[in-house]
C-alpha cells in the first residue's frame, strides 16, 4: 500500500513508545536483530569511493551500537521530507519494517529549498503534516519513530559564533515531537554547541574540505564519527536505546573504520 499523502492505519502510540529499549522480539528462541532504519539527506547517506572523504553520519552510526541493533541507512543526497515521500522511498521502508524495530527521520536541508517545488516545504504546515507521516507509517507497522533534528552547518560569524542556518525547521520538528510524543535528537543544537567548541579552525578537519573542495555542509570521517556520537548518546538519553544496545560512547574511533564502496549498490 503506497503511503503517499494518505492518512496511514495507526496502531498506537502507547504501544510503539513501549517497544522503546524493549529487548528484541525472539524467533525460534533466539533474540531478533533490531533495525534501524535511518530516512534523510545528504548529511547521513552512505557515500561511495568517488565521492571519498565525504562521509555521511549514518556510516559511522553503526560503530556505537550492538551488533544486536543494525542499521539499514535509507538517506538519500538531495532529499526533503517531501521527495522523499514522492519518490515513494518511505514505502520501501515500510515493507521492511517490523515490530520492534525503529525509524529514525532527519531532514531540513533540502526542505529550505524554496526555488525548487520539487523539495521545498513550508516548516509549520507541509514539513509538519509530511514527518506525521513517518510517524503514522511507523506505528502502524509496531516500530517506532524517532526524530532527528538536522545538523548544523558550518558558519561562524567574523567573531567566531557558530551561527544557525537551518530556519525554522528544528522548532517545527520539536514542535511536532511534542505534539505526537515522538522521542527527538536535537542534533542541531547539539552540533551547533560541538561546532562552537572546536572553534572555525578546527571544524575544518570535521567537514569535507578538500585541497579542491571547501564544503561546509557535508562532513569528513572525523565530523561523521563525532555526529554518529551525538545521535547515539541521544538514543541511549531519550530510552529509544537501552545500555546494552549502545557501545564505545567515550571511545576514539580509528578513521579508517569508514570505508567507501566503489558503486553505488542501488540506484538513487
Amino acid at each position: 500500500m503506497s503511503v503517499g499523502r494518505r492518512a496511514v492505519v495507526t496502531a498506537g502510540a502507547g504501544l510503539a513508545l513501549a517497544l522503546a529499549g524493549a529487548p528484541p522480539a525472539r524467533s525460534q528462541g533466539h533474540p531478533r536483530m533490531r533495525t534501524l532504519f535511518l530516512a534523510g539527506d545528504s548529511t547521513a547517506a552512505q557515500k561511495y569511493a568517488d565521492a571519498a572523504p565525504e562521509t555521511g553520519w549514518g556510516m559511522a552510526l553503526p560503530f556505537f551500537l550492538h551488533h544486536g541493533v543494525r542499521v539499514a541507512n535509507h538517506a538519500v543526497n538531495g532529499r526533503s521530507t517531501k521527495s522523499f515521500l514522492d519518490e515513494g522511498r518511505l514505502d520501501v521502508v515500510l515493507k521492511a519494517l517490523r515490530p520492534g524495530d525503529l525509524l529514525l527521520v532527519q531532514f531540513g536541508h533540502n526542505d529550505q529549498k524554496v526555488a525548487d517545488p520539487s523539495r521545498y516545504t513550508e516548516p509549520w504546515t507541509t514539513y509538519q503534516d509530511n514527518l506525521r507521516v513517518f510517524v503514522e507509517g511507523a506505528r502502524s507497522r509496531g516500530a517506532l519513530p524517532v526524530f532527528a533534528t538536522s545538523v548544523e552547518r558550518r558558519r561562524f560569524d567574523v567573531d567566531g559564533t557558530a551561527l544557525r542556518t537551518l530556519g525554522a525547521y528544528p522548532a517545527a520538528m520539536r514542535e511536532t515531537a511534542r505534539e505526537s510524543d515522538v522521542p527527538l535528537l536535537d542534533l542541531e543544537a547539539l552540533s551547533l554547541a560541538l561546532w562552537q567548541r572546536l572553534g572555525p579552525e578546527a571544524t575544518k578537519t570535521y567537514f569535507n574540505w578538500t585541497a579542491t573542495e571547501q564544503d561546509n555542509t557535508h562532513f569528513n570521517p572525523p565530523g561523521a564519527i563525532e555526529v554518529a556520537r551525538l545521535a547515539a548518546a541521544e538514543l541511549l538519553r531519550t530510552h529509544v536505546l537501552a545500555p546494552r544496545e549502545t557501545r564505545r560512547l567515550d571511545d576514539e574511533i580509528p578513521t579508517p573504520w569508514i570505508t567507501w564502496p566503489e558503486s553505488e549498490e542501488s540506484s538513487t
